[in-house]
């Protein structure tokens, strides 16, 4: 057994396998706990698309020991708040409850973790509701754009959409469930996370006994997936009142130290309504509906993202507006809007990390994009040191030669 803390932080492997990241808060009136499994929809077979996001929705639905609705009745009993989610690379169930029934909360999760059920009557629903679910999405251009260009910019395994494809879906059987469950739900592919009022050694010995019994305790899943991004142009046709543009380019990783200079940078171009896209494009010019500036990360990968909805005939100004203000950002940015986007930016990380839940939830982010748990003051500080000279940097070193561009809608633009 490993171990290594920092301040009042702790980080270690257990014997069962589970990665353990912690942070006691005596005098908080909750415990927030975060466990998370190293599988998402990158692990799928390419012919069963949708089969970790069903295992996700299922497996609470009942176990060797209560039904879905006595589970649900047990957690309701104690007032806990839990719920899960499944994503790329990983998937997720976090609950907050009262100091007092946090153990009985992780032995209700421990449960459905390690003995569900998989009801064929649960299964059936989820599947004819995930099918529902992806037919909506042609009918919501936003989640159409993004579905589309997901897959454009992050390629086959990456760029799938969580729901998967209707006739994928179709195929999936109690079995296969189950299978995928046996073969991914294993200790030494879990990561929990801790925060609040907690006795860590307490703890260790919880999840020792509770989820030994998932099997290996073999570190697995902490490679990332492999990808090369690949500058193109798409246009799908639609008959849309706004035209939606999506346009990415590399970027940097969360593992890269750029990460804070690159965060303050986007929020300089859409931290909020005194951005600089904000006010130039939508104020100024009356060009979009709505407009951002953001980054995704999936691990080991960094992606700026920027998007917008115009009125066809303003698509093609649109797209050459955004570009230019990512360039003139190089040109001419003010130590007013940089101390502007580093006071939103700590004010968020402080406030927010003022709650439960937020150092929880920052503390499995941490060990799942870097491996180490990074302490709030140490981000504070790396924001809070930016220059206007560390943000004309880090454009240089990622910039906007290599474009991935996609438009959704009635108009086709030249790029």
């Amino acid at each position: 057994m490993t171990t290594v803390t920092t301040e009042s932080y702790v980080h270690k492997h257990l014997d069962c396998g589970i990665e353990l990241a912690a942070l006691p808060l005596p005098n908080r009136h909750t415990v927030s706990v975060q466990i998370r499994f190293l599988v998402g929809f990158a692990n799928e077979p390419e012919e069963r698309l949708g089969l970790n996001h069903l295992v996700e929705q299922t497996i609470s639905k009942g176990t060797t020991e209560r039904t879905g609705r006595e589970l649900s009745d047990a957690f309701d009993a104690i007032g806990v708040n839990w719920s899960s989610w499944a994503a790329r690379e990983s998937t997720g169930y976090h609950f907050t409850a009262l100091p007092e029934f946090a153990e009985r909360a992780l032995e209700l999760h421990a449960e459905f973790l390690c003995s569900p059920t998989f009801p064929s009557d649960a299964i059936e629903v989820a599947i004819e509701n995930h099918i529902e679910e992806i037919k909506s999405i042609g009918d919501d251009p936003q989640d159409l754009s993004a579905k589309l260009f997901n897959r454009q910019v992050y390629g086959p395994v990456l760029g799938r959409h969580v729901l998967g494809e209707p006739e994928t879906l179709r195929t999936l059987t109690p079995e296969r469930v189950k299978a995928h469950w046996r073969e991914f739900y294993q200790a030494g592919r879990m990561q929990v996370a801790v925060a609040g009022a907690i006795d860590v050694a307490r703890l260790e010995d919880q999840l020792n006994a509770l989820f030994g019994k998932l099997g290996s305790a073999q570190k697995a899943g902490r490679e990332p997936f492999p990808h090369q991004f690949e500058p193109q142009v798409s246009h799908h046709e639609k008959d849309l009142e706004q035209q939606h543009i999506g346009i990415c380019y590399p970027g940097a990783p969360l593992n890269d130290p750029q990460r804070y200079i690159q965060a303050v940078t986007m929020s300089i171009l859409s931290g909020g309504m005194s951005s600089r896209l904000f006010t130039e494009v939508r104020e100024k010019q009356g060009l979009v509906y709505w407009v951002t500036a953001n980054t995704e990360h999936p691990r080991g990968i960094g992606i700026v993202y920027l998007g917008a909805s115009s009125k066809p005939e303003r698509c093609e100004k649109t797209y050459h507006t955004l570009l230019r203000e990512i360039d003139r950002l190089g040109e001419d940015v003010e130590e007013a809007e940089l101390r502007r986007a580093i006071t939103g930016i700590v004010s968020k990380i402080e406030t927010r990390g003022d709650i439960t839940r937020a150092h929880c939830s920052a503390m499995a982010e941490d060990i799942f994009q870097l491996g180490e748990i990074v302490p709030t003051e140490y981000k504070v500080a790396m924001v809070q040191s930016v220059t206007i000279a560390d943000v004309k940097d880090y454009l240089d070193r990622f910039p906007r030669d290599r474009l991935s561009v996609l438009t959704l809608g009635p108009a086709n633009i030249t790029v």
